[in-house]
């Protein structure tokens, strides 16, 4: 079987799953066993079977699993956010199909030579701390919750820090190809122009308030560093330099000192200071609240969950329990709904599309491509550990998305854009494989 027929058996696969898990939302939901579900599983998986036909002519030796695994994430992201808002299901669907036109369009611009790409690097590294910088100017920026994400045009509104984050990506792989001899013997004078611009964007990111695509970046930057030079010595640097500024943000900035203060202490036997109403009150009730309650949200799953549709997320007067639910927290939902064992199947599925990317990190044939793939995946594996790491009190909560599962289009279109590149690094790797 060929490689793109085995994509094409792979997308069934995932199809039945998800029209499996839809078809029980709408069962819960109506109370009924109709055929109205087959309409939305219809359009989402017509709409990857466009993106696998493209893939046929564009990229026929890409990886057969990244487009079926990321279908799988979305019909499930889908299936939950409908579950929870039927209305913004059908927003995010829309985004769906942009970020899956984004991928065609990516592999049909591409196609021929991904690695264009490297010649205007520095225009990807300055744009990217343009974009980070957007959000700060008065009348396009405005705050959500303490942190300044996102950018208002008219009817439009976006993050463009997710976008910027591969904008850095692309900046990094093209500068550290270059450099990678002469920093991997030290040299440190080559670092100028790799700091300046890094530098800017965690400055913006900081000023921002935008703590936690402030760590993901920082994390790519530092694991791009080790891939190209494969010198501990600048990972511990780094690390060093993350403590230290850590440190530095605690004391200076309140909105640190209180995210660390919730993870560490959500629970409160005593009525303590209350930053949202200003007064006396136990901190489960207040500053954790969400962290808290998303934390009964995952007990309450068990191993085996209570299955799609028969959560508890809403209290007895129609209040949801756990604000921001679909962005933030899809996560405690997901494993309320489906336990332990979902929840676990859910990170070992992002798990493989690491492994897959990180594997064709390996087999790349140059640099540029290498360090591409490399800081891609890292990036996705990374995001998914802060978020997770978050819901669960592993690592301080901080505000970003699930990729592929959250509500949000600015994450999808990125995500989606994330993939394209991984499937033209792919193909061209797995083809030079193949002649040798």
């Amino acid at each position: 079987m060929s490689i793109r027929n085995r994509e094409l058996l792979n997308l069934l696969l995932a199809s039945i799953v998800a029209s499996a898990a839809f078809a029980s939302v709408s069962i819960v939901d109506t109370g009924l066993v109709t055929a109205r579900w087959l309409g939305y599983v219809g359009v989402i998986f017509g709409l990857y079977l466009v993106a696998h036909v493209v893939a046929r002519f564009t990229v026929p030796y890409a990886d057969p699993t990244l487009l079926p695994l990321v279908g799988l994430l979305t019909a499930l992201g889908l299936t939950v956010i409908y579950r929870l808002n039927p209305e913004d299901a059908r927003r995010q669907a829309v985004w769906v199909a942009v970020g899956i036109g984004v991928l065609v369009a990516t592999l049909i611009w591409l196609r021929y030579d991904y690695r264009v790409l490297e010649r205007y690097k520095y225009l990807f590294g300055v744009s990217a701390v343009v974009l980070l910088l957007l959000p700060s100017l008065p009348g396009i920026g405005y705050r959500v919750n303490g942190v300044k994400l996102w950018v208002k045009l008219g009817p439009l509104q976006f993050q463009p820090g997710e976008l910027a984050k591969i904008f850095l990506i692309i900046f990094l792989a093209g500068y550290l190809r270059d450099k990678r001899e002469s920093l991997a013997q030290g040299r440190l004078k080559d670092l100028g122009p790799l700091l300046v611009i890094w530098g800017a964007a965690m400055l913006v990111l900081v000023q921002t308030s935008d703590l936690g695509s402030a760590l993901l970046n920082f994390g790519i930057f530092l694991a791009m560093v080790y891939v190209a030079t494969g010198r501990a010595l600048y990972v511990g640097v780094g690390i060093a330099l993350f403590l230290g500024g850590s440190a530095a943000l605690y004391n200076a900035l309140g909105r640190v000192q209180q995210r660390v203060t919730v993870w560490l202490h959500p629970w409160t036997d005593d009525r303590v200071y209350c930053t949202i109403t200003g007064k006396l009150d136990f901190r489960q009730n207040c500053d954790s609240y969400q962290l808290v309650k998303s934390l009964y949200s995952v007990a309450n799953g068990g191993y085996g969950g209570t299955g799609l549709g028969k959560g508890t997320f809403q209290s007895v007067d129609g209040t949801q329990l756990i604000p921001y639910l679909n962005t933030d927290f899809i996560y405690s939902a997901i494993a309320q709904e489906l336990g332990l064992i979902g929840a676990a199947g859910l990170l070992l599925v992002i798990m493989v599309i690491v492994a897959r990317g990180m594997r064709i990190a390996l087999i790349a044939q140059d640099g540029f491509s290498k360090l591409l793939a490399s800081g891609l995946v890292f990036g996705l594996a990374l995001q998914t550990f802060i978020i997770v790491g978050g819901v669960l009190r592993v690592v301080p909560l901080t505000g970003i998305t699930l990729p592929f599962i959250s509500y949000g289009g600015s994450s999808i279109v990125s995500n989606f854009l994330m993939v394209g590149l991984l499937l033209l690094v792919s193909s061209r790797a797995t083809a030079a494989a193949d002649k040798r």
